[in-house]
């Protein structure tokens, strides 16, 4: 097997250099480089990967964690993962997906350190065990997410305006006339359902309506998404007086939402409005009618997530710094007025939340 020495004889050069060619730690002419790299391929010569992680103190791996108890990825999760993916291959990183247990002293084969350079934490809970266990380690992290309070001013995260982005979901079926409004939110100790929760009031107060807590329904942590969304639309829709419009935290609590519309023989949108959250263009475009969404941009996150935690990486820093990426509300077919009424449209209404 070829050896570094091998390449550096062959190119007639340094073993050092042969070195900065592969880890780009110092700038190597163009003509240096390629005569380096022709006599790799000719040596079919690759670098020790764990021999040069230990000489540098740096694997170039960075680590995506999600819950434990979470499993699958959604779809603005996969659009997320593939902004961290773009951003990590062109700054020379490889990313790691892991989970994390809520309880990391019952389970000691996680006391380990990862081998990582940092980590991006996803979905951040109220009380996260997840936050208080990494932020006692030396690794740079960064959340995707609200942080809970007491952590928020202690670690760099990415997030949308999630106040604003359900201030302007709850502002727009008012505006057609609905008053009659379920919102099937995201489990309640997520942060993301606390900040969607406060923008929907705050659009209720500002027609002078109180919020029916009733109708504020939070996803349990563990079940299926379709599954929630038809038993909780089924269980709303035969209530009096009937719901007429919907906003769910996710496309596929709203498929649960249609799937119970058709099985009540009502139609959408003439009676039951349906607007969601965490919807990628795509998605939302195969839904019958087309689903009205709020579109997170969750791509950019994942690339800014990523960006900011290399950034860390490779010049650590004490700062703790936000990025707020817009959303944007993008309406199709699957709202319209109640029955009966004219919708009151605002002209300033926002349809981009930044």
């Amino acid at each position: 097997m070829a050896t570094i020495q091998d390449v550096a004889k062959a190119a007639g050069v340094s073993k050092s250099t042969v070195s900065n060619v592969f880890s780009k730690k110092r700038p190597i002419s163009k003509e240096v480089a390629d005569r380096v790299l022709d006599a790799a391929r000719e040596l079919n010569y690759k670098p020790n990967y764990w021999a040069r992680t230990l000489a540098s103190k740096e694997t170039r791996i960075v680590g995506l964690s999600m819950e434990g108890e979470r499993v699958r990825f959604s779809a603005f999760h996969m659009t997320l993962l593939n902004g961290v993916l773009k951003e990590c291959c062109s700054r020379g990183y490889r990313l790691l997906v892991n989970t994390l247990p809520k309880d990391f002293s019952s389970q000691p084969e996680n006391w380990s350190s990862d081998p990582i350079d940092g980590e991006i934490l996803l979905d951040p809970v109220v009380k996260d065990p997840r936050l208080r266990e990494r932020l006692a380690g030396p690794i740079p992290v960064v959340v995707v997410g609200r942080p809970p309070g007491e952590y928020e001013a202690k670690v760099s995260y990415v997030d949308n305006d999630n106040v604003g982005a359900g201030f302007c979901a709850t502002e727009y079926l008012l505006q057609l006339g609905h008053r009659h409004i379920l919102f099937l939110n995201a489990p309640r100790n997520r942060t993301v359902s606390q900040d969607r929760e406060a923008g929907c009031r705050m659009a209720m107060e500002a027609v002078s309506l109180q919020t029916d807590p009733r109708r504020m329904v939070y996803k349990p942590s563990r079940g299926n998404s379709v599954e929630y969304g038809y038993r909780m639309a089924l269980q709303h829709l035969t209530a009096q007086p009937r719901v007429t419009a919907i906003l769910t935290d996710t496309d596929k609590v709203a498929l649960g939402v249609y799937q119970a519309a058709a099985e009540l023989r009502l139609c959408i949108p003439g009676d039951l409005s349906v607007l969601s959250f965490s919807v990628e263009p795509d998605h939302g475009a195969e839904f019958t009618p087309t689903l009205s969404c709020v579109r997170l941009n969750g791509e950019l996150l994942g690339s800014e997530a990523a960006k900011l935690l290399i950034d860390g990486c490779t010049a650590p820093s004490r700062v703790i710094k936000r990025v707020t990426i817009p959303s944007e509300l993008l309406l199709r077919e699957s709202c319209s007025p109640p029955p009966g009424l004219v919708p009151i449209m605002n002209s300033a209404s926002r349809l981009e939340i930044t």
